[in-house]
C-alpha cells in the first residue's frame, strides 16, 4: 500500500486506528504500522503528535455530521425527511453496527479529560438537531426534547451492546424501533394516527 501523501489522506486510516486500539492503546508504531508512515513523518504532518492526531480525527468527524446530518435536521423543510436520512445516515456511517462510535469511546475512557468540551458538544449538537426536527414536525418542544434525547442514547447504547454480543442485526433493529418512534410522534404532532409497523417501514425507506 502507498503511504498517504496528505494529512487528509492520513486522517482515515488515523480514525480507524484508534477505533481498533483506543486512544490509550494506538501506540506510535501502531500508527506507522496503519499508515505506511515512519513517525518522522508522522511528526512533519502532526507536530503535536497523538493529540494533534486525535483532535485533527475529531475534526473530521465533526464537520462529517454537521454536514450530513445535523443540518439538514435542522433546516430541511421536510422533518420527516430529515429524520429518515438521520436513521440512513447513522446506519451507513457506522456500518450497521459494526463500526463503533470513536467520539463515544473517547468519552468513556481517561481521553476525555482533553476532549471534554468537544464530546459534549458533539452529543449535544446530535441531540438538540434531532428535537429540532422533531419541533417542526408540531411536537412539542420538551417531548421533542425528551425523544431526542432517548434516540441518541438508544443508538450509542445499540452499538456497544451489538459489539459487545457479537450482534450487528441488533443495531438494525434499533433502528427500526427508533423510525416507528419519530414517525409516530410526527403522527401524533400533526394530529394523525400512529402508524402501524408496515406503514412505518414505508415511512423509513421512502
Amino acid at each position: 500500500m502507498r503511504a498517504p501523501q496528505t494529512r487528509e489522506a492520513i486522517l482515515p486510516l488515523l480514525a480507524e486506528t484508534f477505533r481498533e486500539h483506543g486512544y490509550e492503546g494506538a501506540s506510535l508504531s501502531a500508527i506507522s504500522r496503519r499508515t505506511g508512515l515512519g513517525k518522522g513523518s508522522l511528526y512533519h504532518f502532526f507536530p503535536g503528535g497523538k493529540e494533534e492526531m486525535a483532535a485533527c480525527v475529531l475534526t473530521e468527524i465533526e464537520a462529517w455530521f454537521e454536514a450530513r446530518m445535523f443540518r439538514p435536521l435542522r433546516e430541511d423543510p421536510d422533518p420527516a425527511a430529515a429524520l429518515r436520512a438521520m436513521l440512513a445516515e447513522t446506519d451507513g456511517y457506522f456500518r450497521s453496527g459494526r463500526r463503533i462510535c470513536l467520539v463515544g469511546a473517547f468519552a468513556l475512557s481517561t481521553t476525555r479529560d482533553a476532549f471534554a468540551r468537544r464530546i459534549d458538544a458533539y452529543f449535544a449538537a446530535w441531540r438538540d438537531a434531532v428535537a429540532a426536527a422533531l419541533a417542526r414536525g408540531g411536537v412539542a418542544e420538551a417531548r421533542a426534547l425528551d425523544l431526542a434525547e432517548e434516540t441518541v442514547t438508544a443508538i450509542q447504547g445499540a452499538l456497544v451492546t451489538a459489539s459487545a454480543l457479537q450482534d450487528p442485526g441488533l443495531f438494525g433493529r434499533t433502528i427500526a424501533r427508533l423510525a416507528l418512534r419519530l414517525a409516530a410522534a410526527l403522527g401524533e404532532g400533526a394530529g394523525r394516527p400512529i402508524p402501524t409497523v408496515v406503514e412505518n417501514d414505508l415511512w423509513f425507506r421512502s
